[in-house]
């Protein structure tokens, strides 16, 4: 199978930061309800998290729902394993497994 350099990028992106979600837009300028609604879920989680804006890289933005097996934005991973979107986060928020989870993604750092 062919090395796909893109893939390798955003393996090294999920595997190099404890918290990352990519997202449309940034956290200060989300472009999307859902990417909004989930950066607003972990800031108010506590989290200190890297984020991509695929708007911006649109390589990323093709080839991650295949690195992921998830096919919409945005997406959560922490610790390396995909979390999900935007409706499992905003869950995980409100039952406060997001804090547990980000306590101790970050403890782990």
């Amino acid at each position: 199978m062919a090395i796909n350099p893109v893939v390798d990028r955003i393996k090294g992106i999920v595997e190099g930061h404890p918290i990352v979600l990519f997202m449309k837009g940034t956290p200060q300028f989300p472009m999307c309800g859902f990417s909004s609604r989930t950066s607003q879920a972990l800031k108010s989680a506590g989290a200190q998290y890297f984020s991509v804006n695929v708007l911006e890289d649109p390589e990323v933005r093709a080839n991650l729902p295949r690195y992921s097996d998830w096919p919409t934005f945005p997406q959560l991973f922490i610790n390396g394993e995909l979390i999900g979107g935007c409706d499992i986060t905003v869950e995980l928020f409100e039952s406060g497994e997001l804090a547990r989870m980000v306590a101790e993604a970050q403890k782990a750092a």
